[in-house]
């Protein structure tokens, strides 16, 4: 029987931890009752639910008053810039900033706000995936609402400079959002320079359909839900919430909380190693800042080679992805390569690489191996044709 593909797709899904799956199957033995119900079922469930929302603050550096559940970083990505709108407008701040390389699930929201009659402006980020500062202090004035710019990005890792990014964003005096999905559990963060910040468990190993908004206690009043119904998570967002998967998402941020330091420094060894293997290719070069990442992550490309085609050579043995499983069914190439200022082919010859908390040693060799060969393999293929 051969061996199972190699899993190297953590940015798109971080696969349950073993822990969590312990945690989650508990739960839905002694927390399966709907935690808005007054009778000791429902109590003993909301206080499942309310050590979790613990747990998740922890992980953020925030307060447990300041986390609402949601189904995950998408929704809570639309309920962060759709959610401030009424406020903001009232207050005549019309314009809205983003950075060029954000999350889908930002930009179409985004565009959204425009059709209401928002000003959007899209900031440019330099060759290494950071946003362009000078850029950014240009557009944020008077007229600002909100910002909103990923802490880590989720095809080439970059990591932005959010202390300077907040700074500029408060003096112009917005509010600053951040799409924490992929950072979250990666590195030490705090919320305590954010105003409202997305999360979601299942990107640091907790289960799928659950999530967070971080919101600022001064701010949760002027929150406009964008799900209406029993008023549920304080009224910012209706709905039953899940106490198994809220417990199994604290769990997860419990496990990351307390492990993030060594296990960041296990994932970068292992990428290091990585990526000087394969640059070592003909043709092989990093996307993105080198220093400035996540852990585990990288992003290359290989010249004569086309992404999709590699990814589809080694599916039988390492599943890697050409960028975000959110917009993987598109046909158009990375719209975050495009920013880097990478051309159309460049674009299309890079693939997304993510080690996580199941990655072994072992595992990377033999994914080394695997993509040298396909490399070759295809650049051959091609010479034929």
């Amino acid at each position: 029987m051969s061996e199972a593909p190699i899993y190297l797709d953590y940015h798109s899904h971080a696969p349950i931890m073993p822990r969590v799956l312990e945690r989650l199957i508990a739960a839905y033995g002694a927390s399966d009752a709907n935690p808005h119900s007054t009778h000791l079922h429902g109590a003993s469930a909301h206080e499942a639910v309310e050590e979790a929302r613990s747990q998740v603050a922890e992980l953020l550096g925030s307060r447990g008053s300041e986390i609402v559940f949601t189904s995950g970083a998408t929704e809570s990505n639309n309920l962060a810039l759709g959610g401030l709108a009424e406020h903001l407008w009232a207050k005549g701040k019309r314009r809205i900033v983003v950075s060029a390389i954000e999350h889908s699930s930002v930009i179409e929201k985004a565009k959204a706000l425009v059709r209401l009659g928002w000003h959007l402006d899209i900031v440019p980020v330099v060759r290494g995936g950071q946003v362009d500062l000078a850029a950014l202090a240009d557009v944020a004035d008077e007229m600002t609402g909100l910002v909103s710019i990923a802490w880590a990005n989720h095809e080439i890792g970059v990591l932005q400079p959010m202390d300077e990014i907040a700074r500029i964003v408060h003096a112009a005096g917005g509010l600053l959002h951040s799409d924490l999905a992929q950072i979250a559990g990666k590195l030490p963060i705090s919320t305590s320079i954010l105003d409202i910040a997305s999360i979601s468990a299942h990107k640091l190993g907790g289960p799928t359909g659950v999530g967070a908004l971080h919101i600022a206690r001064r701010l949760r009043s002027k929150l406009t839900p964008m799900l209406l119904g029993g008023g549920q998570e304080g009224g910012a967002r209706s709905g039953t919430v899940a106490p198994p998967l809220c417990v199994a998402f604290g769990e997860a941020c419990s496990i990351a909380h307390g492990e993030m330091g060594q296990e960041s420094v296990r994932l970068r060894q292992l990428r290091d190693g990585m990526r000087d293997r394969l640059l070592a290719l003909r043709g092989a070069a990093l996307n993105g800042d080198q220093d400035a990442r996540l852990p585990g992550n990288l992003n290359l490309r290989f010249s004569d080679v086309d992404g999709e085609a590699l990814v589809l050579r080694l599916q039988d043995e390492v599943s890697i992805s050409t960028g975000s499983a959110c917009s993987s069914r598109t046909i158009e190439p990375s719209h975050v390569l495009l920013a880097l200022g990478l051309s159309r082919q460049d674009a299309e010859t890079s693939v997304r690489i993510g080690l996580g908390h199941g990655t072994t040693t072992g595992d990377v060799e033999r994914a080394i191996s695997a993509i040298e060969h396909a490399v070759a393999s295809l650049r051959s293929t091609r010479r034929r044709a």
